[in-house]
């Protein structure tokens, strides 16, 4: 708490921003007086799983430009400890595809909230489904030679 407002932290790799991002984000504006959104760095979604598709300064642009966070920050670490010293958080709220996770929190006083995305959008899906279009795509093209290209 600072000055007797509840800060609320969320955070995330917001790739190929979609409705269930701008829901979590929404969810956790409604949580408290001053919503932090955290935005995670190019080099820490590659340390634990494939490199984002959208770059980190094209991320947090689009973060910063939605109405409800209050203030966005670069994201570094998973590890949340500091942060929530540092910000003053009250209540964190996060992806269920985490949970258990941050329950860590908890101990630091911090009301720990994994906000249900439930099926349908993800980023994940999105890049599936365009991979699945380019192999529909590619596998109509008609393989005949191309008279321009010679061959040896």
């Amino acid at each position: 708490m600072y000055n007797n407002k509840i800060v609320v932290y969320t955070s995330g790799t917001f790739d190929m921003f979609h409705s269930n991002h701008l829901k979590m984000i929404e969810y956790a504006h409604g949580l408290g007086d001053t919503l932090i959104v955290g935005v995670s760095t190019d080099e820490l979604v590659c340390s634990y799983k494939r490199p984002p598709i959208i770059p980190f300064e094209e991320r947090i642009a689009i973060i910063k430009a939605l109405k409800y966070p209050d203030i966005v920050i670069p994201q570094r670490s998973l590890d949340h400890t500091d942060i929530v010293k540092k910000l003053n958080i009250d209540v964190f709220v996060v992806g269920d595809d985490w949970t258990g996770k941050y329950d860590y929190l908890k101990e630091l006083g911090v009301t720990v909230f994994y906000f249900p995305y439930g099926s349908g959008t993800s980023s994940t899906s999105i890049k599936k489904e365009i991979v699945d279009r380019y192999d529909e795509i590619k596998s109509k093209i008609d393989h005949q030679p191309n008279p321009d290209v010679k061959k040896d």
